[in-house]
């Protein structure tokens, strides 16, 4: 007889069930929006017990922050992860993370939904994109400052090192971000493996040329005062 007082362990979602969820909680959210989505629907669409999602989520936002984790890097940290950890000298380092993180924002099995769900969060943010940054995006952006810092001379923090860390960034979002816009005004361009290597190639020749136009260099660290007059 069992006893009464032990409470039973809680069924474990199974991985399809799982993923069969996430996605239609990515596409209610994308339609609805944050707010207006609920989690009642989510349910029904997913086929999915309300009981279950409550165990494993705990509630509305949980499941949310989930979507928004699994719909940004779920599936592309294994080559991020190892791109931020890699040895190589600083210019290859990052010429190999900006090819990590755009076959991350241009991956073939991102959701049709990401999209919208995307300016749904832009244009109403909610709680759950702060730590979905701190989880998938800082490691990025803290490597690259690294990675420019080291080739500029100049430490991480500092304002021009930033700068050009979101002038990179920018070059590779951009494809993710205004692809609607990139396909009316280059519609021939199909992010395959071997574009998104010469694109990547492309980002990484584009902005080391500049970055070595803001490296200094011993004319410019020379004062003109200090300079003798020939």
């Amino acid at each position: 007889m069992a006893d009464p007082l032990v409470k039973s362990k809680p069924p474990v979602m199974p991985e399809d069930t799982r993923s069969k969820l996430l996605d239609a909680a990515g596409q209610v959210f994308a339609e609805s929006g944050f707010q207006a989505a609920t989690v009642r629907e989510i349910c029904s669409c997913a086929g999915v017990n309300i009981a279950l999602v409550n165990y494993h989520f705990g509630d509305k936002l949980e499941l949310y922050t989930e979507v928004l984790r699994h719909s940004v890097g779920a599936s592309g940290n294994g080559i991020i992860n190892q791109a931020i950890g890699g040895t190589a000298p600083p210019a290859e380092a990052f010429r190999q993370l900006i090819h990590a993180m755009l076959l991350r924002v241009c991956r073939a099995d991102r959701p049709g939904w990401h999209y919208r769900l995307m300016m749904h969060e832009f244009a109403q943010p909610t709680p759950a994109m702060a730590s979905v940054i701190n989880e998938t995006m800082r490691p990025v952006y803290d490597r690259f400052r690294e990675l420019i810092g080291s080739m500029l001379g100049l430490p991480p923090d500092h304002d021009q090192v930033r700068l050009a860390t979101h002038s990179v960034i920018a070059q590779v979002v951009h494809y993710a971000h205004a692809r609607h816009v990139v396909s009316r005004v280059w519609p021939e361009l199909e992010l395959n493996a071997e574009r998104i290597t010469q694109i990547a190639t492309h980002i990484a020749d584009f902005s080391l040329a500049g970055l070595r136009q803001m490296a200094p260099t011993p004319a410019r660290k020379t004062p003109a005062r200090l300079k003798r007059k020939k």
